[in-house]
């Protein structure tokens, strides 16, 4: 038990320090966007599996041969009332700071969460009164405003929004480009694919490894919504639209087209070749090997 809590603590600081840097300075993401965000969602959630799992093989250690045995055993002495003798006091730090942390992690992930839904709820209530349905486009609103401006609330009552700049400034197929961005946004839900990496980068703020999975995933889901509106519009039209949109969204909205707009051009503009499908494959069994990992070492004997 001691060894796998030591090989899960190693396994958790390789994947949250040298594996999160390497793969946010990497080029290889930018061909395959979709295969990038399962890597980080393996990386995030096997080293959190693993730095948390260790604290708790750790201390339950002499409970058992394995952590289903340790944890039946720990569950019954403090239903009695008493804590197991064999605990000391190294095995009782390790379970207390697992709990520090874990707790730590799920507070901000809650509070995050909370705040953000808060502050779309009320962004929603107002754009229901400044913001016009706009029938060319099911589910769209048109805000009376000049600075030309495209963003989405993300939710189970989303709002894809468009300002009046947007339409006086950019052709139809520019919009259409626009829209399509936005409702990528929306239909693949990636406010939840940052979540977790936003709630570890406040949780671990000091771990250098944890901010740059929060900017590369950040910038991963604006790639692949790029890449789903150039399927409705050709390369000049939605850097053009990129090059038009690039007033500020509140603060409540997924990130729009403001963001890392150099690169972003730049990789519409030449786009890179993708992966080979072979290549995609193995990141994908990457991806769902990583998370194996730590998930057996925690359930089986």
């Amino acid at each position: 038990m001691e060894l796998t809590a030591l090989g899960l603590l190693v396994l958790g600081a390789v994947l949250a320090e040298p594996v999160s840097r390497a793969l946010a300075a990497a080029r290889w993401p930018a061909r395959d966007p979709v295969g990038a965000l399962l890597s980080w969602q393996a990386i995030g959630l096997a080293g959190g599996l693993s730095l948390l799992g260790a604290g708790v093989v750790y201390g339950v250690a002499p409970l058992g041969e394995s952590l289903p045995g340790a944890l039946a055993r720990l569950w019954e002495e403090l239903a009695a009332g008493r804590v197991p003798e064999e605990l000391g006091v190294t095995h009782l730090a390790a379970l207390a700071a697992t709990l520090v942390l874990g707790g730590r992690l799920f507070a901000v992930l809650l509070a995050t969460a909370a705040r953000t839904v808060r502050a779309r709820r009320r962004h929603r209530d107002l754009l229901d009164v400044l913001a016009t349905p706009w029938p060319a486009a099911p589910g769209a609103r048109v805000l009376d405003h000049p600075v030309p401006v495209a963003y989405c609330l993300p939710g189970r009552s989303s709002r894809l929004v468009v300002s009046a700049g947007v339409l006086e400034v950019l052709e139809p197929d520019g919009v259409r480009a626009v829209l399509a961005h936005e409702q990528a946004h929306l239909r693949e839900r990636h406010d939840l694919v940052v979540l977790p990496f936003v709630a570890w980068g406040a949780t671990a703020s000091f771990v250098r490894g944890m901010v740059c999975a929060q900017v590369a995933v950040a910038a991963l889901i604006e790639m692949r919504a790029d890449d789903v509106a150039s399927a409705h519009a050709t390369p000049e039209e939605l850097v053009g639209a990129l090059r038009a949109v690039g007033g500020s969204a509140p603060a409540a909205a997924l990130s729009s087209f403001t963001a890392a707009l150099g690169a972003r051009i730049e990789r519409i503009s030449a786009p890179p070749p993708p992966l080979p499908a072979p290549v995609r494959l193995l990141v994908r069994v990457a991806a769902l090997a990583l998370v194996a990992v730590p998930t057996v070492a925690l359930l089986l004997p």
